[in-house]
């Protein structure tokens, strides 16, 4: 039979990162006035991540006294500080820390191919932090748009999304969000949105999106044919995804004909006949 003794090799291990005198790498982290030294043993890196089994054997890292010194700006040490200690020991304790930092422990632990970490903290983030989770859409759908390993925290966001769309479009942040999330959305048949409610939150991010307009030129009675031709370029690929068909009358014409500009010759024909 094989015991185990990890409570111990794990509080060793703390005991290593917080006080030992054998270390050979110092990790520089975090910018501007927000930067932390931490000094810590390669061999123990190079042994929890295949990020750190790459980057510390590489012919490009610098030394100076023989010792490793490596940067790592992108990363703000608090947070840092809880993945050297996932790293050491084992341990993470997340009742404490702000769901911000939780969600760039999360980021990070991509970054330096922490897979069983991010396992844990995608988990962690949807069924703990649900309320931050749907004050920050934007935030959280900008930044893992593109990372697989946080496919389902995106999947996540978007289903909450369609099924209560009032959580993102109501955010003053919406109109932040990235061009490639609001195409998804609005081709998505289960987003439960009215088409005139998605037309104007559409509009509103358009023009935000668009330079020269934005909200010191929202008016549109007061814009010109370049502004006009602006915004259409702009919302070019968007429009076919808004459902005209299903808009009551009234509502196209007081809030679409006015951007009848925008709306592609074809489209319009096909609404203004259906009207």
């Amino acid at each position: 039979m094989t015991s185990f003794f990890y409570s111990n090799l794990s509080k060793d291990f703390s005991l290593i990162l917080n006080d030992a005198d054998d270390y050979n790498v110092i990790i520089q982290v975090g910018k501007n006035k927000n930067i932390k030294e931490f000094r810590v043993h390669s061999v123990i890196l190079r042994a929890r991540s295949s990020y750190f089994k790459g980057a510390l054997s590489s012919s490009w890292i610098t030394k100076k006294n023989d010792m490793i010194i490596f940067n790592k700006p992108n990363i703000k040490p608090n947070v840092f500080e809880m993945i050297l200690r996932y790293i050491y020991t084992g341990e993470l304790n997340l009742e404490e820390q702000l769901s911000e930092d939780i969600f760039r422990l999360l980021i990070a632990s991509d970054e330096l191919l922490l897979e069983e970490l991010v396992s844990f903290l995608l988990e962690y983030l949807i069924e703990q932090r649900q309320n931050w989770i749907k004050k920050n859409f934007v935030l959280i759908l900008n930044i893992v748009q593109n990372l697989e390993s946080c496919k389902i925290l995106r999947n996540h966001c978007l289903e909450t999304i369609c099924f209560d769309p009032e959580l993102l479009i109501s955010s003053d942040s919406f109109i932040k969000l990235d061009k490639d999330i609001l195409y998804d959305l609005l081709k998505r048949d289960d987003l439960l949105i009215k088409e005139i409610v998605a037309w104007d939150h559409l509009i509103k991010w358009g023009i935000e999106q668009t330079p020269g307009l934005g909200s010191e030129n929202c008016d549109s009675n007061k814009w010109n044919n370049e502004d006009y031709e602006a915004l259409k370029e702009t919302l070019n690929e968007f429009i076919p995804l808004i459902r005209f068909m299903e808009i009551d009358p009234d509502d196209f014409n007081y809030k679409i004909r006015t951007y009848k500009d925008i709306i592609p010759n074809q489209i319009y024909e096909e609404i203004e006949n259906n009207y």
